[in-house]
């Protein structure tokens, strides 16, 4: 089971760092509490939200994007398939 803490997040922000996304927290009147600025590969998550809604727009976020496995490191494909997480598309 997927566990909510600090230490998860920085893991999915390194993952998305790895496939070339930067990762910004800021406010903003986002519809979802987040925004994907695709040309730029920059992504944008509410800065008032907590650890779970951070991580929860991320996977969402991941679940939208095509993440290739050649570009992730052992260390983030592992913790993909170790956390099972079926909604990225890698």
């Amino acid at each position: 089971m997927f566990k909510y803490t600090p230490n998860n997040l920085k893991k999915l922000e390194s993952l998305l760092g790895e496939a070339g996304y930067i990762i910004r927290y800021e406010k903003g009147r986002f519809v979802s509490g987040y925004c994907i600025l695709e040309n730029r590969k920059v992504i944008v998550v509410n800065k008032y939200f907590e650890v779970e809604s951070r991580i929860n727009s991320l996977l969402e976020i991941m679940g939208q994007l095509p993440l290739e496995e050649e570009q992730l490191s052992d260390a983030a494909r592992d913790f993909l398939r170790n956390n099972h997480l079926q909604s990225v598309r890698v």
